[in-house]
Formats: structure tokens, C-alpha cells, sequence
């Protein structure tokens, strides 16, 4: 229930859920709930996705799908962007796969945690100082920028980064509006995150994994907490900048570096 709780309450937040489920269960003294959980129970805060975008989701799946046997359809916003959520899902999907064995190891050290944390937290602070906040999906998205969103988001594969925050961060950098690159963020991380949770379900129960009563607890609870985390999410940012979440991510980022020196937590869990 906890670990469903952090997932719910950080996965639409630029500071990186599976970081927080990484370091809540060594602060916790818990075993580290591994690569496989993490991907399991994110279905949870996904589908609080799809219920908040159900109706933009549809147009875009059935005018996509129309698309293809409907040429004067091509053109329409929603069909380009079923497209470019394909398109940006790529880079992701690739080198999930060919650093699967680095994602469920190497890639959950502590001290590697605590750095990504720092460092992409300046690069948003960079990015939100400079953006000139005016484009806007239905207009400007392109294949390129589809593909860079893309390669941002597989940065993501490193717990620390932030799938939301590396991805909204490019789209600060490509001078989207806040909102509509945190948007598209949501919509691309779909297809990877149900890909993920999905291919991941076969691992739950095993020897280095919880068992399916508490992967189930923890998904429902997220599932539950994200609901409420995207819509005040959004507004938020709609008015302001991510300034608290920058501060945030290098004070923690700094803190598990240090807990991780002094020995209070280990380093790989």
C-alpha cells in the first residue's frame, strides 16, 4: 500500500516514481522491490491516465485507425498524433529491451539514483528558465520532435530521471507550452508503460519479486492516488513553474548520496 501510494503520487510529478519506490524501501529497510514491480504497478497510474483522457484518447485511436483507409483523414490532429505516439514510443521500446539486464541491476545503484536525480534537475530548471512557452501540439508536432520526446523519455529507463520530467523537459527545450508538453508526456508514456507492465507481469511471484497479492494492492492504490495527481498536476503547471519540483529532486538526489556514503542505506538494495 505504501509503495502504491509513492508510485500514484510521483508518476505525473517531474521527481521520478521509480526512484522514490527504490529509495522508500532502503530507507524502509525493505529488499528492493526490483524492476519488475515497479513496471507492474505503474499500469495503475496509467489507467488513471486513460480514464482522465478518455475522450481525447478515443478521437485519436478512432480517427488513427480511420486514418488508414481514409485519405482525407490523414491530415486531422488526431490521427498525426496517433502517429507521433508510435513514432516517439520507438526509442524506448529498443533500448528497453537491449538494457533490459542494466535496467533490473546496474541502473538501480543508489548512488546513480541520487545523481540522475541532481543533474536532470538542473536541466529542467534550465529548460523551464528558457523555454519561450508558445507552441502547442495540434500545431507544431512533427516527426522530429516526436523523435526527440521519444529518446527523452527512454532516458527514463534510468530511475532517477523521470520519465515525465525528461520528456516535458524537451518539450521546454523545443518551446512548447508547459501543459502541452506535459500533456504529450502522459499520452507517449502509454504504450511503454502497459508494453512494460505487461511483458513484466511474467517475473511477479518469482524469486526476486513480490508476490501477486501485494503487485495488485500496490496498482489498485496507485491507480486511486494518480487519478487525483494528473488533473492537479496539470493545472499546476498551467500557472506555474517547476521550480519546487527542481529543488526538490537535488535535495533528495543529495541526501540518498549521502545516506548511501555514511552507510545508512546500501547502495544496491
Amino acid at each position: 500500500m505504501i509503495l502504491g501510494l509513492v508510485q500514484g503520487l510521483t508518476e505525473f510529478l517531474p521527481i521520478s516514481s521509480s526512484a522514490h519506490i527504490r529509495v522508500v524501501s532502503a530507507f524502509a529497510g525493505w529488499p528492493d522491490p526490483g524492476a519488475a514491480f515497479t513496471a507492474v504497478i505503474q499500469i495503475g497510474t496509467e489507467l488513471a491516465v486513460v480514464i482522465y483522457f478518455r475522450q481525447e484518447l478515443w478521437q485519436i485511436i478512432s480517427t488513427w485507425t480511420r486514418s488508414l483507409f481514409v485519405k482525407e483523414l490523414r491530415g486531422h490532429w488526431a490521427a498525426r498524433m496517433g502517429w507521433y505516439i508510435i513514432i516517439g514510443t520507438l526509442p524506448i521500446g529498443v533500448l528497453g529491451l537491449v538494457l533490459k539486464d542494466q535496467i533490473e541491476t546496474v541502473f538501480r545503484d543508489l548512488r546513480l539514483v541520487g545523481t540522475t536525480l541532481i543533474v536532470f534537475a538542473l536541466i529542467l530548471w534550465f529548460a523551464d528558465r528558457t523555454a519561450r512557452n508558445k507552441l502547442t501540439l495540434e500545431k507544431h508536432l512533427s516527426i522530429t520532435h516526436a523523435l526527440i520526446y521519444g529518446f527523452a523519455q527512454a532516458l527514463a529507463l534510468i530511475p532517477g530521471v523521470s520519465r515525465s520530467g525528461g520528456t516535458t523537459t524537451a518539450g521546454l527545450l523545443l518551446d512548447y507550452r508547459r501543459e502541452d508538453a506535459a500533456k504529450y508526456s502522459f499520452l507517449l508514456a502509454m504504450p511503454a508503460v502497459f508494453a512494460s507492465g505487461l511483458l513484466e507481469l511474467f517475473e511477479i511471484g518469482g524469486a526476486n519479486t513480490p508476490d501477486w497479492g501485494p503487485t495488485i494492492v500496490a496498482t489498485i492504490v496507485s491507480f486511486i492516488v494518480g487519478y487525483a495527481a494528473v488533473a492537479w498536476f496539470l493545472r499546476y503547471i498551467s500557472t506555474h513553474r517547476f521550480t519546487p519540483f527542481v529543488i526538490y529532486r537535488i535535495v533528495l538526489g543529495f541526501f540518498i548520496i549521502l545516506a548511501v556514503t555514511a552507510g545508512w542505506i546500501p547502495a544496491i538494495g
